[in-house]
């Protein structure tokens, strides 16, 4: 029996779980149409690895779990097989962000316009034409793309799409994929993600044909790997995009890039444009830049913070007169990476708990379905509760023999967390809190000093605050300081995109940031240490050192 997706079927000896999809109606992304020549077919085998096909040398670049599933054939029908296609429809996309500031008023003032039945790109004529002029805007995460559309003439949003990065078969982490990509010839990285784009925009509701531009955020590996450009530097100590040390030797004038569809393989007009926002430095990459748009840090009076957790975490703290930047190593655990039953926001996820007095177990699933793994924001509730009613210490160790929790024993194997697991998400706090305290040390001023904490990012959307500040993953400060925005990386990359003021303004505004460099700073490991223990985080007063 094989279980694809949702759905079930009997699989016959010598079928392709690519041709067990189309049976049961599963769309799988192919630009080759079963040829093993695109490498976009993937799906991942939970389960019956043994009764497929061995792996073939198309398949050479997938590690772990992942199969092209055009190359994977059924061996015999008397086993169980399951499997899934890389998550796309059903990721928990915000499609604005919320609570931010009252901002200049946007003016639409796109860099494409029209006069007289011409097309123009910052003034060129690039065609003709009279329908409609639309643009994209690109939120590319290590974990999730996010992507735009939006009508030129209006700036109304128009559809959006998201979708799990198919790049993990290169590793879930940057330092992962710029071995991959440096170690592999082909941009294999960059062609795979290009096709799950393509489909994407094919299945908007434009002619893609009508898409003139599309602005790119992302952080400098994402980016870099999207725009075809050799990431290795990035790997190296001290850790600089090819733009960034091009600009220092003299070659360009900004850190963004700009280039073709046709050079990126993306189904736009021949004549549009692709646009990737620029970077701060190392690894404070673009999505960094869209958010310092987002929250419109340039004409800040207060003291603002933002951080968006995730695979990377980029913190910035400022205002108009002066801008910190870093960016912290956090692994993708606290998205449900390297965690035995973790997994995406998605249907299935379970992203609340809470423990009552009696040992029982409550929680809430996402699409209120059967659990199948936990979340980010579930993994932040589940160690909060394990602290507060005493079942485990502020190192992580569990007060019972028992070396697991279960949280729901309905399925086999139950979804559970491990030791394993919590040592795992302890050190992706304690990267987050070592640049919290570093940041804050740098700027000259404690966490109470910051007069609003923004969190953005779906994971920091959905977070509990009160679980989040228990267990130290952001500051314990009052809770009226902090506000949870949402995908302000999209909302900075739609700003850029739909006004060349605002375009101008961040290419100026980047050139004002301080990078804080973490792994630097004298007090960076006994930060990261006291980081990786679970108690709520407040100001510290910094180490005596040298």
């Amino acid at each position: 029996m094989l279980y694809f997706n949702n759905e079930s079927t009997e699989a016959p000896e010598g079928a392709s779980l690519f041709e067990c999809a189309e049976s049961l109606g599963i769309y799988v992304p192919t630009s080759c149409v079963k040829q093993g020549k695109c490498r976009e077919c993937m799906v991942e085998v939970t389960e019956g690895m043994d009764h497929l096909t061995p792996k073939v040398h198309q398949e050479s670049h997938l590690t772990g779990n992942l199969r092209l599933s055009c190359r994977a054939r059924v061996l015999n029908e008397s086993g169980t097989i399951r499997c899934h296609t890389l998550r796309r429809s059903n990721i928990r996309v915000e499609r604005h962000a919320l609570h931010l500031p009252a901002r200049r008023q946007l003016t639409v003032d796109p860099a494409i316009t029209r006069k007289d039945g011409s097309i123009l790109c910052d003034e060129q004529e690039i065609g003709r034409g009279n329908g409609s002029l639309y643009g994209i805007a690109m939120d590319l995460g290590t974990t999730t793309v996010v992507l735009r559309l939006i009508n030129l003439e209006t700036g109304e949003i128009v559809a959006d799409s998201s979708f799990e990065n198919p790049q993990r078969f290169g590793g879930s982490d940057v330092m992962s994929r710029i071995h991959f990509d440096t170690m592999h010839r082909g941009k294999l990285l960059q062609r795979t993600l290009a096709g799950y784009v393509s489909h994407a925009i094919e299945k908007m509701p434009a002619d893609p044909n009508a898409i003139y531009e599309m602005v790119v955020a992302g952080n400098s590996t994402m980016r870099d790997l999207f725009f075809r450009l050799n990431v290795y530097s990035i790997g190296q100590n001290p850790y600089q995009s090819i733009t960034e040390i091009e600009m220092k030797e003299g070659k360009r004038s900004t850190t963004s890039v700009t280039t073709t569809p046709k050079r990126l393989a993306l189904p736009l007009n021949p004549q549009a444009r692709v646009y990737g926002l620029p970077i701060i430095s190392g690894h404070v990459g673009a999505d960094t830049s869209a958010c310092m748009m987002a929250i419109d840090i340039a004409n800040e009076d207060r003291l603002v913070a933002i951080m968006d957790i995730g695979t990377n975490t980029e913190l910035i703290l400022g205002n108009k007169h002066k801008i910190l930047a870093a960016s912290c190593p956090a692994g993708p655990a606290f998205e449900g990476g390297k965690i035995f039953c973790g997994m995406p926001a998605l249907p299935g996820a379970i992203e609340q708990v809470e423990i009552q007095d009696n040992g029982t177990v409550n929680t809430r699933v996402i699409g209120d379905v059967p659990s199948e793994g936990i979340c980010g924001s579930g993994l932040v509730d589940v160690l909060s509760e394990l602290m507060r009613t005493g079942r485990m210490n502020s190192l992580g160790r569990f007060g019972y023999e028992d070396k697991e929790f279960i949280l729901d024993s309905s399925i086999n194997p139950p979804v559970q967390l491990n030791e394993s697991d919590i040592n795992e998400l302890a050190q992706a706090k304690g990267a987050n809190v070592a640049g919290l305290h570093i940041i804050f040390e740098r700027y000259g001023v404690s966490f109470d000093d910051v007069d609003q904490f923004y969190l953005a990012g779906a994971f920091g959307r959905h977070i509990n605050i009160q679980s989040a500040k228990r267990i130290g993953l952001i500051p314990n400060i009052d809770d009226s300081k902090i506000v949870q925005v949402g995908n302000a990386s999209i909302e900075g990359a739609s700003a850029v995109l739909i006004s060349r003021s605002r375009r101008a303004e961040l290419e100026e505004l980047v050139k004002r940031v301080e990078h804080c460099r973490l792994e630097t700073h004298p007090d960076f490991f006994n930060y990261f240490v006291e980081g990786c223990q679970f108690h709520p985080v407040d100001s510290l007063k910094p180490h005596a050192h040298g």
